[in-house]
């Protein structure tokens, strides 16, 4: 009767097991989109510190939020099919870093929140209606770049005084090129410079671009900020040596990638906090209601190796001021 019993019990546990089984909800992760106009070599160093900003939140990716990635691999005309399909697969948030890609997702969706990481300009451009209340849906972290611009010139003239034909190169399909253009020409007048303005809306156009300035005969160069030159910073930086200009660029990408210096936002620090707008988003906020965060800090980097190619010689007070030098 005993032996009866354990296995009648047992039997009984066994029964019960696969409807315990269908009764436990499983965790429901949060899913994330991310929409570059980059590729995974080019731009996967910035989805890296966005995902290191949420593990310092504490979150852990497949148990708590799952990130689905899409990559126009400098192909801007991709961005609106990726953008369909982000929204199409209902992710609960999607993270954007360049005004192209936000301006293209927002297009395609009115209702999922939309996090920048570093947009020009989002109030200009009409992003966002107010910096402290966005409204809509979208919201993040802004790129001053038109305000950068005459910083970048001003640098510039300092480590190379005696060059007075500046070359700027700007992609005039990014919306915020004319504001880029506009400001460097104040700031080029102010500085007594002659600017010589080119552009490139793809890769294909960037040697013919390069070729139009030096038939112009500048004697040195400064980049729009812009997510095509991003994307080819290795081959700037290589058309920059080859033409010896001294240049400067928006970001420590370029710097990193052989570029002589670079002034502007931390591009890692800024995807960095962006992971901090999804968590409050995840958590109930409206992203109408999260002021854009503006930067506060900009940092100075020099490539010494490049500037020796050059045969420049680093002014004292410059060096003395650069958050990093690269050797």
């Amino acid at each position: 009767m005993k032996r009866a019993w354990r296995l009648g019990a047992l039997a009984a546990v066994m029964l019960a097991l696969p409807i315990a089984a269908e009764t436990q909800q499983p965790t429901k992760l949060a899913r994330i989109g991310w929409l570059s106009p980059g590729s995974a070599a080019t731009h996967g160093a910035f989805l890296e510190h966005f995902r290191h900003g949420l593990r310092e939140l504490g979150y852990v990716e497949g148990r708590d939020v799952v990130i689905e990635p899409r990559w126009a691999a400098g192909k801007l005309d991709r961005l609106p099919d990726l953008a369909a399909e982000l929204v199409a697969s209902k992710v609960n948030v999607i993270v954007v870093g360049s005004n192209p890609a936000t301006q293209v997702v927002k297009r395609a969706t009115a209702t999922i929140p939309i996090v920048m990481a570093a947009a020009s300009d989002p109030l200009g451009t009409g992003l966002v209606a107010s910096l402290a209340r966005p409204g809509g849906n979208v919201t993040g972290l802004a790129s001053l770049g038109e305000d950068v611009m005459p910083k970048l010139l001003e640098l510039l003239h300092e480590t190379t005084p005696k060059v007075l034909r500046v070359a700027l190169l700007v992609n005039q399909a990014n919306p915020v090129a004319p504001t880029y253009v506009k400001a460097s020409q104040t700031a080029a007048r102010t500085l007594g410079l002659q600017l010589v303005t080119a552009r490139a809306t793809s890769p294909g156009e960037i040697d013919a671009a390069f070729a139009v300035l030096m038939q112009e005969q500048p004697g040195a160069l400064a980049v729009h900020n812009d997510p095509l030159f991003v994307n080819q910073r290795q081959r700037l930086a290589g058309l920059a040596a080859t033409h010896r200009l001294p240049a400067i660029y928006p970001g420590r990408e370029f710097v990193e990638a052989g570029g002589l210096m670079s002034y502007g936002r931390n591009l890692h620090e800024s995807y960095r906090r962006s992971a901090v707008y999804v968590d409050r988003i995840l958590k109930g906020a409206k992203p109408g209601d999260l002021p854009v965060e503006q930067p506060t800090k900009f940092e100075l980097v020099i490539n010494m190796k490049a500037a020796r190619a050059l045969g420049l010689t680093m002014p004292q007070s410059l060096l003395l001021r650069a958050d990093q030098l690269i050797e």
